[in-house]
């Protein structure tokens, strides 16, 4: 029987897996890189590549290039030269923006050569959080043992945890751990964010996620499923994507601040238009409206709550 890391990694990058299907991760649900949204936090975006002084972009994990796409376009209009590099399981995209450059990514925590990018904003968006861990489960003993599952989502709990993920668990998800409780054993995540600063020349490296830290651990665990816009039953059968919230302290970043903190500092507030403006302007109010709705989304409840980890590399 496999464990959930070994069923959640096939289920998602296997052959056939739920990333390598035609429709895509936007077939199923929404993310803060898509539609309007994303053409917000891509201007946000432009302005954090500018203030700090980058020349490119490059987005691991990026689906089928929306947020790269709403990148071309903002830094089109704003007559900046960006270069814009995507990572995904998939092939490149048809009728992808020219200027957006593709490597193929064999899934998971693994990476292809990025080529030392420097000068770079290195965005991993909603990756970490299926990058596939241990899931452990806390016996009738409190003794945390590996949880292994069927196909069909059937658990069965198995031996106890190897010397390194107890290490880690003692270390970024202490006990006591009362029988039942689920443990996601993040170590996979903190290696697969070292390997992509690793894989950076310079510039910041950023991980953005559903995330918690240390005192505020989810003592029922995370791990979840994702089919036709609707959560279910995590099932490791390639039918639905499969994600569980992110340590995101364990990743030991320079700064773990939230995505309003971020958004906020970076001019996206969602302050509504002046009502004025409806009379002077009733086509500009209604965009600044739609724009601001837009906004106090991104920085609202839930997408607000999303923790923005940033490493610099020097």
């Amino acid at each position: 029987m496999r464990t959930w890391q070994q069923a959640w990694t096939e289920a998602l990058y296997g052959e056939g897996g739920f990333y390598r299907r035609a429709e895509g991760p936007a077939g199923h649900f929404a993310t803060s890189t898509h539609g309007t949204a994303g053409e917000l936090l891509a201007d946000a975006l432009l302005r954090l590549v500018e203030r700090e002084g980058l020349r490119q972009v490059v987005d691991v994990g990026c689906g089928r290039g929306e947020l790269l796409t709403a990148l071309a376009a903002s830094s089109r209009r704003a007559d900046v030269d960006l270069g814009l590099l995507g990572v995904d399981v998939v092939d490149r995209p048809a009728g992808l923006d020219p200027r957006i450059d593709w490597l193929i990514s064999p899934g998971g925590p693994d990476l292809p050569d990025l080529g030392a990018p420097t000068d770079a904003l290195v965005l991993a968006h909603e990756w970490l959080d299926v990058v596939p861990c241990g899931i452990a489960r806390a016996d009738e003993r409190g003794v945390l043992r590996t949880v292994c599952v069927e196909e069909d989502g059937v658990e069965h709990l198995g031996g106890p945890l190897d010397d390194a993920s107890a290490a880690w668990v003692r270390r970024w998800w202490p006990g006591p751990h009362p029988p039942g409780a689920t443990v996601e054993v993040g170590s996979t995540r903190d290696e697969a964010f070292e390997r992509l600063v690793a894989r950076t020349g310079s510039g910041l490296v950023v991980a953005v996620d559903y995330g918690h830290r240390t005192g505020s651990r989810p003592p029922d665990g995370t791990l979840i499923g994702y089919r036709a816009g609707t959560a279910c039953p995590p099932l490791p059968d390639g039918s639905c994507d499969l994600t569980a919230h992110v340590a995101m302290d364990s990743l030991r970043a320079d700064t773990v601040r939230t995505q309003r903190e971020v958004l906020r500092d970076l001019g996206v507030d969602g302050t509504r238009p002046p009502t004025e403006r409806a009379h002077t302007d009733p086509a500009g109010y209604l965009a600044a409206l739609s724009g601001a709705s837009h906004a106090a989304a991104l920085t609202g409840p839930g997408p607000g709550d999303f923790l923005w980890a940033t490493r610099r590399v020097p």
